[in-house]
């Protein structure tokens, strides 16, 4: 109240300004708070809309694309399983248009590959790193430099088929498909960082680290085994250069081929017999052959042959599953090819004998004589066919494409492409222990009853000689027995030797060779006078 009776208005001596300079607006008065226990000690966040990185609504499995790109993942990882299931099968029961002439551990190897592969892409889909793409580019470069082997190699090309070649073209573009996808999931885990968080995560956890880290030694051992096989094929293309004797034959409907071949010349007379070779465990290069050959440049026998069971040497792989009679009836099918008549007198070593016993009752009036060499009696097929040798075998024919005995063999030991083909590391090939593999899995069944069989025949009066070793002789007695039973295999036994200081292998020492050379010479000029 003022003197003259009139309130003042402090309000009214003139318009309001604001900072701006405008008129009439009212600003409010600013009211400082003493702060408490609840006050914010931090300024506002102007990102309160944003999630955190730690927040599962942050995932790269918002944006379809990704979703997609592992739905793609999931239809391959089950073709690739049925593939793979289908291989596996294959390698005991051969379906028909789908044999390869070779081993076929191959093809089912690079499938494995391809769905480990497809399984780790899968379990690590969300954990896209850097090391992973390197790792994947590495493998698809290994992988196609091992199809451009297998498609430029004619022999490899030709064993391994369109079953191997399909496989290794498949891993080969699951392996390119994996580095497509790790950098697409990268992309949408950045994109969806962005978005929902207002930048790019750079940190990880404790467990995507983890998963780094062991998808990154699980790719390493991947690709260093795409390296062995690689290595592999390599000297697998090397040892094809190697150039048979004799020729090769197709048999069994023109499915796989045989290796034949026959040294000397044929003569006039019909009553000449010709050797007719048959291994033992190894290739007959390798064990018998030399030993004949050494007899024949002495004139001790004017022609032979010999021959590569499947698997062996120069031969294909047959169709699963294969006995010792369908071994038979292939030679005589080879022989027939070849234009060999005969007569024969067959010569075999170990379980050969049981090859060369199939083929003499099954050919009677061709085969003039039976030789066997400390040969394998029919009541050990137990020990050929038992299930921890036939799952041995197995494995080591699936890990056999890595080539880690032949490649240390080459590189450390030496050993020559004639080595690994006919020679002693010729049983470190996925050939030849795919051919052990077939005859464990039908040495109880198939082949012991084929056996059985050729044994009601009457094998006539073709003379006989068995030459035994005397180590396996002193060592066994019921060996010693088993001997003497397959001496009576006919009715015309000429003779049956024990070499007292000879291993299996009689051949191998001075007084083997030379009971069996004699011997031998004596079956000639027997059958000769038959």
């Amino acid at each position: 109240m003022s003197l003259w009776g009139r309130k003042k208005d402090h309000n009214s001596t003139g318009p309001h300004h604001t900072q701006n300079g405008e008129e009439g607006r009212h600003v409010p008065e600013q009211r400082f708070e003493e702060p408490t226990e609840r006050s914010r000690l931090l300024p506002a966040d102007r990102n309160e809309g944003f999630l955190s990185p730690d927040d599962p609504a942050v995932s790269p499995y918002n944006l379809w694309s990704v979703r997609a790109v592992r739905g793609v993942s999931v239809i391959a990882l089950v073709l690739s399983f049925i593939w793979w299931t289908f291989l596996l099968v294959s390698i005991f029961v051969s379906p028909p248009m789908i044999h390869p002439r070779g081993s076929g551990f191959l093809a089912f190897s690079y499938t494995t590959l391809a769905t480990g592969y497809l399984v780790l892409g899968l379990l690590f889909f969300a954990v896209p790193s850097k090391p992973v793409t390197i790792w994947a580019i590495t493998l698809a470069v290994l992988l196609l430099v091992d199809m451009c082997i297998i498609l430029a190699a004619p022999r490899i090309r030709l064993e391994e088929g369109w079953v191997g070649i399909a496989s290794v073209v498949w891993v080969a573009l699951i392996s390119i498909y994996q580095a497509i996808q790790n950098r697409a999931v990268a992309w949408g885990k950045r994109e969806e960082e962005e978005r929902l968080t207002g930048r790019e995560e750079t940190r990880r956890s404790l467990g995507e680290w983890i998963a780094v880290f062991a998808e990154t030694i699980l790719l390493a051992v991947m690709a260093i085994a795409a390296v062995l096989f690689t290595a592999t094929l390599i000297l697998r293309a090397f040892d094809a250069g190697i150039k048979a004797p004799g020729e090769r034959y197709l048999v069994h409907g023109d499915t796989y081929q045989v290796h034949l071949a026959c040294v000397g010349n044929k003569t006039a007379d019909d009553n000449s017999p010709t050797i007719l070779l048959e291994g033992g465990n190894g290739p007959v290069e390798h064990t018998l052959q030399p030993f004949i050959d050494d007899v024949y440049g002495r004139g001790g026998i004017s022609r032979y042959c010999y021959w590569d069971r499947p698997g062996f040497g120069w031969s294909d792989n047959a169709p699963s599953p294969h006995s010792a009679g369908m071994s038979a009836d292939v030679l005589s099918e080879a022989l027939a090819l070849a234009n060999e008549k005969g007569p024969w007198i067959v010569v075999s070593a170990g379980v050969g004998s049981l090859y060369s016993r199939l083929f003499a009752s099954r050919n009677l009036l061709d085969v003039h004589g039976i030789f066997m060499i400390d040969p394998l009696h029919e009541a050990y097929l137990g020990d050929i066919g038992r299930p921890g040798r036939g799952f041995l075998l197995w494995l080591r024919g699936i890990i056999s494409p890595l080539g880690l005995d032949r490649l240390a063999g080459a590189i450390i030991r030496g050993r020559s492409r004639q080595d690994r083909v006919i020679g002693r590391a010729a049983n470190q090939s996925g050939k030849y222990i795919k051919a052990k593999l077939q005859e464990s899995l039908v040495a109880v069944t198939m082949t012991a009853a084929e056996i059985q069989s050729s044994r009601h025949i009457q094998m006539g009066h073709a003379p006989v000689v068995v030459v035994s070793s005397g180590h396996e002789v002193r060592k066994n007695p019921e060996w010693a027995a088993r001997q003497e039973d397959l001496s009576h295999l006919t009715d015309n036994l000429l003779s049956w030797d024990i070499a007292e200081d000879a291993p299996h292998e009689v051949w191998t020492t001075g007084q083997g060779r030379e009971v069996l050379e004699r011997r031998l010479k004596e079956l000639v000029q027997k059958s000769q006078g038959a």
